[in-house]
């Protein structure tokens, strides 16, 4: 597949998610056969005003190549500084968002709000088409009512604006990540216009991709959460793409994705910030596993990347088989 003058190893895409997505989940994802990875949403006024934060969520290395760096924002000249930016940065593709629904988000107008206003997203687009050079992608949602109606005609205005591909995540602002995502929305907009069409929603399993690219007719995969606390997925949807045997992900190949976040986690953030927010993050990886909940108890209050290796060792021991 490619995206413009990008071209992905195979059609499967991470999706960026706030908070989530940073650098070494992004390379693990990558090291798992991800297509294309994407960068936390990053905000396009942030970042034109010098924020060092925000900045940082645009780190990269390249073994994760090509990378799509997510902008969020309302304001067309401020989102094209920031496409700008962003490109002079390294972004090799950058994505515009219009799906987000969190309440302060659309308090300033962006994400899902511009599914509202097609008239301020266009404006919105030919800004950024007109500043930078790499491929320029959007990620929406079916609209505000289950039509897709605003999705639809959204679709054609960044069509015509010379967007270069287009994630389609079909459930409504109002839902979240609530109900089931409407994959015949995928199939109707991949029908209707000529660039290229990723679809996102409701893989929970390497078959589900297969599934999804088989009814919609779709050019690529995004995967969110599912990928989370598990990037083989990724591994297991190339595996399947290929017609060859699907890996099986076991208890080890878990412990093993945990103890590389964690050493990437600590050299990337620091052993005290990576610990803090490992005290969430590490249990992304249990999920489903025995003694779960245990494991998740114990790292509530991880101090250090000694203990955090103890704690795996010993949870590792707990559930071996025999």
């Amino acid at each position: 597949m490619k995206i413009g003058s990008i071209q992905l190893d195979n059609p499967t895409v991470f999706a960026p998610l706030a908070g989530i997505t940073n650098l070494p989940l992004r390379l693990m994802a990558k090291e798992a056969g991800c297509g294309l990875v994407c960068s936390e949403m990053v905000s396009a006024h942030g970042l034109v005003y010098g924020s060092l934060k925000t900045a940082q969520l645009m780190d990269s290395a390249p073994r994760e190549k090509p990378l799509s760096v997510q902008l969020f924002g309302s304001d067309a000249a401020i989102v094209a500084d920031a496409a700008r930016m962003a490109a002079a940065a390294g972004a090799d593709i950058v994505d515009i968002n219009f799906g987000c629904s969190v309440r302060k988000i659309l308090k300033s107008g962006s994400g899902s709000a511009l599914m509202r206003d097609h008239r301020k997203a266009e404006d919105l687009l030919k800004a950024v088409r007109g500043a930078i050079h790499v491929p320029l992608t959007i990620k929406i949602r079916s609209g505000w009512d289950a039509s897709g109606d605003q999705a639809m005609t959204l679709c054609h205005i960044a069509e015509a604006c010379g967007v270069d591909a287009v994630a389609v995540h079909p459930r409504t602002a109002r839902q979240g990540f609530g109900g089931c995502a409407d994959w015949s929305l995928i199939r109707k907009i991949k029908n209707d216009i000529t660039i290229p069409v990723i679809g996102n929603g409701d893989i929970l399993t390497a078959q589900d991709a297969l599934e999804m690219i088989s009814q919609t007719g779709c050019d690529a995969v995004m995967v969110g959460r599912s990928a989370i606390g598990n990037p083989m997925i990724f591994t297991q949807i190339s595996d399947l793409l290929q017609a060859r045997p699907i890996r099986d992900i076991t208890h080890q190949d878990r412990i093993d994705m945990m103890i590389r976040y964690l050493k990437a986690s600590v050299l990337y953030l620091g052993e005290k910030k990576a610990c803090y927010v490992l005290r969430s993050r590490l249990g992304w990886f249990v999920k489903g596993l025995p003694r779960a909940g245990s494991f998740r108890n114990a790292i509530r209050h991880l101090a250090s990347e000694a203990q955090a290796r103890e704690l795996i060792d010993a949870f590792a021991k707990e559930i071996a088989p025999g």
